[in-house]
């Protein structure tokens, strides 16, 4: 957990606990609320090997090994606090109380007289909706941590295992025939998609990854009698953040397990991540 500024002995703390996760392929969870390094001894922050560029480097040797890390942003996260969410696979932010910025609202006025506050500088809905840094945003802390810990409930098979589990077959809760009321043959209609994928796969339950960001185009993850697949479904025009969003849904760790709490696909009933 990464509360207030970096002392020298929080940097170290740190980097052997970072350390210890690349020896032991052990996957990480970040709780952030942090001001990045303390100014007044930022001498003793930067100035060797295993000092706070080393936890930068840790978390990239991690994503290198494919050890899964998850950040939960509950407050601001200022500097190097804002590089470990950014570096990590899978985000959650908190919407009111968590920020990421590499200089906050006092340093932008000092610096160009602009007042602006934390949410609109690097709130939830920034990063979730046009940035893309975070991947979902929960209304507080307990939601956050709900869905990084539904994220991770499949991790740790055995090697002997295969590299999936099949789930019960669940026929869809929303009846597949309907489909036809939902594209229609006139190509120049739109529909949403979401609306297709309720009708087809288990429960009509979908873990949508990213859903704010790159809207045009759906990804995420669901099962379908019983398999655990991933979905990249076209939903509009392919603009660069929908691309930006289907190539890192390839690698997310939000593929960690298909989401057995996930809510009703349909865009009328669906909790909104």
């Amino acid at each position: 957990m990464k509360g207030g500024a970096w002392y020298p002995l929080s940097i170290k703390k740190i980097v052997r606990a970072l350390d210890i996760a690349i020896e032991n392929r052990l996957p990480v969870i970040h709780i952030c609320d942090s001001a990045g390094g303390f100014l007044p001894l930022q001498a003793d922050l930067f100035a060797d090997r295993y000092y706070a560029g080393r936890i930068f480097r840790n978390q990239c040797t991690l994503s290198k090994l494919g050890v899964p890390q998850a950040s939960i942003v509950v407050g601001h996260c200022t500097a190097g606090g804002a590089y470990i969410p950014a570096l990590s696979e899978y985000s959650v932010i908190v919407r009111g109380t968590g920020a990421i910025f590499l200089g906050g609202p006092p340093l932008v006025k000092a610096a160009t007289g602009e007042e602006v506050s934390p949410e609109d500088l690097g709130g939830a809905a920034v990063h979730t909706q046009i940035s893309g840094v975070a991947d979902h945003f929960a209304s507080d802390d307990e939601e956050a941590l709900a869905i990084v810990r539904s994220a991770v409930a499949n991790l740790g098979r055995g090697p002997q295992q295969l590299p999936w589990q099949r789930a019960p077959v669940e026929e869809p809760r929303y009846d597949p025939a309907e489909i036809y009321g939902v594209v229609t043959a006139d190509p120049r209609r739109s529909f949403d998609v979401r609306e297709v994928i309720a009708r087809i796969f288990d429960g009509s339950r979908f873990h949508e990854f990213k859903s704010n960001y790159g809207a045009t185009l759906v990804c995420g993850f669901a099962r379908i009698t019983g398999y655990p697949v991933g979905i990249v479904a076209n939903n509009g025009i392919l603009f660069s953040e929908s691309a930006l969003k289907g190539s890192s849904c390839r690698t997310s760790p939000a593929s960690w397990s298909a989401r057995s709490t996930s809510t009703k696909a349909s865009p009328s009933t669906a909790r909104r991540w």
